[in-house]
Parts: structure tokens; sequence; C-alpha cells
């Protein structure tokens, strides 16, 4: 859902990691115990640079660009209608190519649904999961409307192209924070991502089904969190209505969709630590 402009990055000694259907290419910095992010609908490792470095000082943390995105590339034939599954299984190998342990795993957007996916196809890989924001149409009353807007981008995109769309996405689902985020212009990788998510994700991901009851299982695990600035947008009573049927509480963090971390990146990962500090011990 999140497709802001990435910000640039500096030059960094990434790696790749060969899986199944893939080449994932992944960046760590920091030291510790290891906490995974996985970016959105831009799908791309660098959304998560302003943040990261205030992170490191007490995880090793870990960031990639999603399988046809970006660095990583696809390889060979694609199970598309299983993407997210492949997404999820490509979280937990990159997990184990880099410790034994279970790990720390925030999602935001479409990958916070992957992170979901994550822990209900691998729950020894993850230690706590923290969904940002998973547009997730199961758990509101008022799927069938946002499943008719997903169906309406569809006629968008093919009439006025991916411009158009961001446009309607933005005014209709994103708070005024997060608007001019997604609204920028996009250079040509940028819009190959946006095209690669719309394409493959943009319907399917929020209209993904769990088991409510294997999630529940998992609870104390889950820190759902949503945007200060996020009331009242579908992503935000999503994650609001998520941890009520999971009986967990809300941590609200500053800024909105996606400009909490990317605009308030440090007020964002102070937030999130004392969150985590809170859990784990």
């Amino acid at each position: 859902m999140d497709t802001p402009q990435i910000p640039s990055a500096p030059p960094v000694a990434g790696q790749y990691l060969d899986v199944p259907g893939a080449r994932l290419y992944f960046e760590t910095i920091g030291a510790g115990p290891l906490l995974l992010l996985i970016p959105g609908a831009n799908g791309d490792a660098n959304i998560f640079m302003p943040i990261k470095r205030f992170l490191a000082g007490q995880y090793t943390v870990v960031t990639y660009d999603r399988r046809g995105y970006s660095r990583s590339e696809l390889v060979g034939p694609q199970d598309l209608p299983y993407k997210r599954e492949a997404d999820a299984d490509d979280a937990q190998r990159l997990l184990a190519h880099l410790s034994p342990e279970p790990a720390t795993v925030f999602g935001t957007s479409s990958g916070a649904i992957v992170a979901l996916t994550l822990l209900a196809r691998h729950p020894a890989a993850v230690r706590t999961l923290v969904p940002h924001e998973p547009p997730l149409l199961q758990v509101l009353p008022e799927a069938g409307d946002f499943a008719h807007f997903y169906t309406d981008l569809q006629a968008t995109y093919k009439a006025e192209g991916m411009k158009a769309v961001m446009q309607k996405f933005a005014a209709e689902l994103v708070s005024k924070a997060d608007a001019p985020l997604m609204q920028r212009e996009r250079d040509a990788a940028a819009m190959k991502n946006s095209v690669f998510w719309f394409e493959n994700e943009a319907s399917a991901y929020p209209q993904a089904h769990f088991d409510m009851a294997q999630l529940a299982s998992y609870a104390d695990r889950i820190v759902p969190v949503g945007g200060l600035e996020s009331h009242g947008t579908m992503p935000y009573e999503a994650v609001q209505a998520l941890a009520a049927q999971l009986h967990r509480p809300l941590l609200e963090l500053p800024g909105g969709h996606v400009s909490g971390y990317v605009l308030h990146p440090a007020e964002f990962a102070q937030g999130l630590l004392a969150a985590l500090a809170k859990l784990n011990h």
C-alpha cells in the first residue's frame, strides 16, 4: 500500500541469497539479535534507510528487497497465486541464513501481511511480530466495500495508468500526512516496482485469509502498530480490529501509514524499541 519516493541510498555492501524462484538482495547493520524489516508495496529495502540506524544500536537490522522488486530478481517460473506464501518463505530463509535464533520481525502495510503469513507458516522463526497497519480486509466489517474499491482500481489502471491509480489510492485510503509521499513523481525503477506491486499484490494481499484462532495462539508475540496520524483510514481501522480480535493493545507511533518511519524515524524507533523492550523482558 505504501509507495512513496524512496530516498537515495549511500553506497552499501549488500549481499544476495539464492532462494527458490528468486535471488534476494539484503543488507545488515548494527549488532545484537536480528530485527527484520519487511517493506510494503514499494518492495525496496531503501524505504527503511531513515529508521534503521536508530534501531541498529540494539539490533542487527536486516533490510531486503522483496522478490521481484529492485535488486531481488525473479528466477524461473513463478507461481504468482501463491506469491504471498513465497514472500513469507523468503523471509524465513533469510532469517535462517543469518541466525539459528528466532527474530523480531517488523512488517509495514502489505509487508505486514507478509509478516503475519511468516508467523502462520514458520512460527519457530519469529520471536516477536510487529504488524504495522496491514490493510487486511478479513478483520473489517466493510470488507466487501473495500474489495470493490480494489476492483475499481483495476479499471482505473487499465483506463488511465499507474499515476492515476496512486492518486486515487492516496485520496481514499491514507491520511493527509501520507498522501504527498504517495503522490510524488517516481523514477523508472520506482515506477517498475509500483506496477509489479499493482499487478501481483495490490488486490490479492489485502484479501488474504488467516486462521484467526491460529494467530490468536501466538498473540503474546504480536505487537500491532498504528500511526497517530492514521486515524480514520482503512489500514488503521484494520490494525485496530486485528488488535481487538487478538486481545492485544494497539501501539500508536508517530506519523501515518508511511510518514512515521520515513519522516519521523527517531521518534518512531524510540517508541518501537520501548515496546519491544517491555515485551521481551
